[in-house]
């Protein structure tokens, strides 16, 4: 049986559903599963099959808090198109992130941190003066 298609999975019975899990995830399916859940993890693993599964970084994690162990609070990544804000001695300051860097005042800046430093003086850690890591100022 070739892989269900997305939405060809609402219409599948229960020994379809079965049938379908096998050539999906390679092993048989919980006995007692609802349908319902085993239509969302067929409908995830075939999205993942379709355009790649997890990030490697969220898998690690996951593994890590599996085995009771904590995580890293790392800064969230930055997209192009991103756009950060901070305000500093009553004025407000505008960051955008681009492919190339951060552009702050018309010119690019390939570190967060060499922008805080700029408008503050002072040696900063630029994720957190920007508010994207942990005791960043309030």
């Amino acid at each position: 049986m070739p892989l269900p298609k997305l939405d060809e999975i609402d219409d599948l019975d229960r020994q379809a559903l079965r049938v379908a899990w096998r050539e999906v995830v390679p092993r048989s399916a919980p006995p007692r599963m609802s349908q319902v859940f085993m239509r969302r993890v067929l409908a995830f693993d075939i999205q993942a099959q379709i355009y790649g599964g997890l990030p490697k970084s969220f898998l690690r994690d996951l593994n890590k808090v599996a085995k009771g162990k904590t995580t890293s609070n790392k800064s969230p990544s930055l997209k192009p198109g991103s756009r950060l804000l901070r305000e500093w001695n009553g004025v407000t300051y505008v960051v955008d992130v681009t492919e190339q860097g951060f552009v702050w005042n018309t010119k690019t800046y390939r570190s967060l941190s060499k922008i805080a430093h700029m408008i503050t003086g002072t040696h900063w850690s630029g994720p957190r003066f920007f508010g994207l890591s942990k005791g960043a100022p309030k």
